[in-house]
């Protein structure tokens, strides 16, 4: 089993990484500019696995491998928060502190931003939101005609 999980997380990784670098290849950026290509990458990447993540685990007939084949494989593969440290890194040499400061600051607020977005959005459609089944008990105790007086 590990074999095979190594094995999806591997093509998985494999996709994510060479949509990256198709992505960064066809917006390149400056050394003293903002990487914008990186950063829409991983905000994007953020928001796609909180989505993944809430769906895959509210789903009843999803693949045991689907999950660590898209949230850590392709999305792992594709987010790159390494690269964003270099980016950091390539502002400063490149003397322009402010745009590295704030790319440094902003990328991560927003990545997690974008992950809380991806997981509201999934419990929206997935209905985690919604209140417990008829045959359930409330979340916060028993139902107000369940009280006896």
């Amino acid at each position: 089993m590990h074999w095979r999980m190594l094995a999806v997380i591997s093509a998985g990784g494999v996709l994510g990484a060479l949509a990256r670098y198709g992505l960064t290849s066809a917006f390149p950026s400056p050394a003293s500019g903002f990487d914008w290509a990186v950063f829409g990458i991983n905000a994007s990447g953020c928001f796609c696995i909180g989505l993944v993540i809430v769906v895959l685990t509210e789903s009843r007939q999803a693949h045991y491998l689907i999950r660590p084949f898209l949230a850590t494989g392709v999305l792992g593969g594709f987010t790159t928060f390494s690269t964003y440290i270099v980016g950091v890194q390539r502002a400063l040499i490149a003397g322009a502190p402010r745009t590295a400061l704030l790319y440094g600051a902003v990328t991560p607020v927003v990545a997690l931003a974008a992950a809380w977005g991806g997981i509201r959005l999934a419990a929206g459609i997935t209905g985690i939101a919604r209140q417990a089944a008829p045959d359930e008990p409330a979340p916060d105790g028993p139902a107000p005609d369940e009280v006896s007086a």
